[in-house]
This record gives C-alpha cells, sequence and structure tokens, in this order.
C-alpha cells in the first residue's frame, strides 16, 4: 500500500461513521461545525505534507533522476529541488563517485577467487590472473533503467573480454612484458561492449593487479624468470661493451682517414714541387750543362757529407796516410 493509500484511508476514516455522525437524522443532513473544523485541519496537513514531500536534496557526489508515473523525465544536479508529490519519483545515483569492481580475488581479505582468475593461453598453459576495473557512471538514467542488473553485467563484459585477450598471447607475454598492453586492450574493448549495451558506463581504469602461473608450475616459472633475467644483463653489458668500443674504434678510423688524406695531398704537393724542379734544373742544364752538373754534384755532397760524423782526407802523392777528422762546411756559389 503507498503512502497516498494511507493517507486517503486515514481521511475515509475520519468522515465515517467511526469517528462521527452527520448531523441530522435523513440522508440529507450536514456536518457537525466539529467535523467541518477537522476536515479543514486535514486538508491543510496533506498541503504541508505534499510541500514538505516535494521538495529534496542532491548531494554532491550524486545525480537525481525524476520520473513521473513511472516514465523518465530529467536528471537533476547537486543541489535542492522540487518534485510534484506522489506523482513524481526520485532515484540517487552515486555518478561523481568512482566506483570499482574486483576479479580473482576478495578484496578485503585478498582471497583467491580461481574460478575467475584461472584462465587458458594462447599457447595452452594456464595464468592466474587478479585485475581490478574502475568506472564512473556518465548516465544515470541509463544506469537505472537500461540494465537490470548493471555490475553484474560489467562483471560478466570484463570476464569475458580479459579471457579473449590473454587467450590471444604467449604465457610468457602475459607473466612479463605484455601486462600493461593487456590492460589497454581489455579496457578498449570492455568500453565498445558496455557502449553497445547503452548502460551509462564510462571506464576510469583497468590494472592487472597480480600474474602468476598456477601453485604446481611456479618453481619451473621461477627458474625460466631468472634465467630471463640473466639474459636481460648480459645484453645489458654487450650493449655497454658496444657503447664504448664502437665509437672509439669509429674515432680511431676517422683519424686514419684524415691523416691519410693528409699524407697523400702533402705527397701529391712534394711531387709536384720535385717535378717542377727538376723541370727548372733542366732548363738551367740546357743553357750552361758544365756548370750545372758541376753544382748539382757539389749539392749531392753536401747532403752527403751532413750526414756523416767524419772524413779522411787523402793525398794521392803521399805516402803515408794521415786521418784528419772534421765537418765539411761548404757554401754554395
Amino acid at each position: 500500500m503507498s503512502e497516498f493509500d494511507d493517507y486517503a484511508n486515514k481521511v475515509r476514516d475520519i468522515f465515517s461513521g467511526k469517528k462521527g455522525k452527520p448531523n441530522g437524522s435523513g440522508p440529507g443532513g450536514g456536518f457537525p461545525q466539529s467535523n467541518n473544523t477537522i476536515f479543514y485541519i486535514v486538508g491543510v496537513f496533506f498541503l504541508l505534507l505534499s510541500a514538505f514531500k516535494g521538495f529534496y536534496t542532491v548531494e554532491a557526489d550524486e545525480e537525481a533522476v525524476v520520473t513521473r508515473f513511472g516514465e523518465y523525465i530529467k536528471t537533476n544536479q547537486p543541489g535542492l529541488h522540487f518534485k510534484i508529490p506522489w506523482v513524481d519519483e526520485t532515484y540517487k545515483v552515486k555518478s561523481k563517485k568512482r566506483q570499482e569492481e574486483v576479479f580473482g580475488f576478495v578484496a578485503s581479505t585478498r582471497a583467491s577467487v580461481t574460478a575467475e582468475s584461472l584462465m587458458l593461453t594462447g599457447d595452452l598453459n594456464l595464468a592466474d590472473v587478479e585485475w581490478i576495473v574502475q568506472y564512473e557512471i556518465s548516465d544515470p538514467a541509463k544506469f537505472l533503467f537500461q540494465a537490470q542488473n548493471v555490475k553484474k553485467a560489467i562483471r560478466d563484459v570484463s570476464m569475458s573480454v580479459m579471457r579473449r585477450v590473454v587467450g590471444d598471447r604467449l604465457v610468457g607475454e602475459v607473466l612479463t612484458t605484455g601486462r600493461t598492453e593487456i590492460a589497454l586492450e581489455v579496457k578498449e574493448l570492455m568500453q565498445e561492449t558496455i557502449n553497445k549495451y547503452d548502460l551509462g558506463i564510462l571506464l576510469q581504469t583497468v590494472a592487472l593487479q597480480s600474474v602468476t602461473p598456477p601453485d604446481p608450475v611456479k618453481p619451473a616459472f621461477n627458474d625460466v624468470n631468472t634465467a630471463m633475467q640473466e639474459q636481460e644483463q648480459a645484453i645489458n653489458a654487450a650493449e655497454r661493451e658496444y657503447n664504448r668500443v664502437i665509437p672509439e674504434a669509429r674515432g680511431k678510423a676517422e683519424q686514419l682517414l684524415a691523416d691519410a688524406e693528409a699524407y697523400a695531398i702533402d705527397t701529391i704537393n712534394r711531387a709536384k714541387g720535385n717535378a717542377e724542379r727538376f723541370s727548372n734544373v733542366l732548363t738551367e742544364y740546357k743553357k750552361a750543362p758544365s756548370i750545372t752538373r758541376k753544382r748539382l754534384y757539389i749539392e749531392a755532397m753536401e747532403e752527403i757529407l751532413e750526414q756523416t760524423d767524419g772524413f779522411v782526407l787523402v793525398d794521392e802523392g803521399a805516402k803515408g796516410l794521415m786521418p784528419i777528422y772534421g765537418r765539411l762546411q761548404t757554401e754554395a756559389k
């Protein structure tokens, strides 16, 4: 029974024989004065009650969905609002508050829920996946009336999408490097599905909390993990050595190329100079062959004797040899 029916029954009781009899003996008799007073009091009471029930407050983290005779009318924002009593109904929704659903574990105790967390990977291995989904209500009217149980729909969609995405990847990727990519893909596919259902939900975060192998294979997985870490360390060490040796070798190679180019330029210039000097000597030789030969002989002897520490002069007519050490210094004329 609604409140309106309850109040109507009370008014009916007031004017019935239980609360007093009509004035006069016949059907046309009027009500006594006391009953008229009660009627006015009840009317005022109804007016005050209607005014009291007509005003309502929406909190800062809420929105109020208003229906009239069961039909959606509008959505009110935080603040004081008025509705038609007994005609309009309001449903307050925590649309400004981020809500969360957890999968694979119980949030309060962290106890594992194997039925949700255990799933098959693309290479037919098992992985124990725990994750959370955070969302906000973007359209309170759709949230209330589009589905009978929106939270169950969110959970069903999330578990379906997560199993699909994990089933497309290798177990090594799921357990190690692919977690961030998996979370992003799950969020995108979930939002697409929720939009198709028109649930008025906007996803904020999908995060993998824990991704581990099942207990029977954890020791083997730990060994593989250790080997992968050692491999990563070896790769990093090799890259460091590469970064140290290769730039140094390139620098030396560039230096050698620069030296070779400089040597080539110097050699060519020297050759050109010698050729030009030889041409000049040849020209002079053709003008005066004997003088040129003598000058060339003297210049050659100067170069040879400058490289010796001493020399010996021998007189062809002398019978005995007397060495004289010294340094020859001549001046070309």
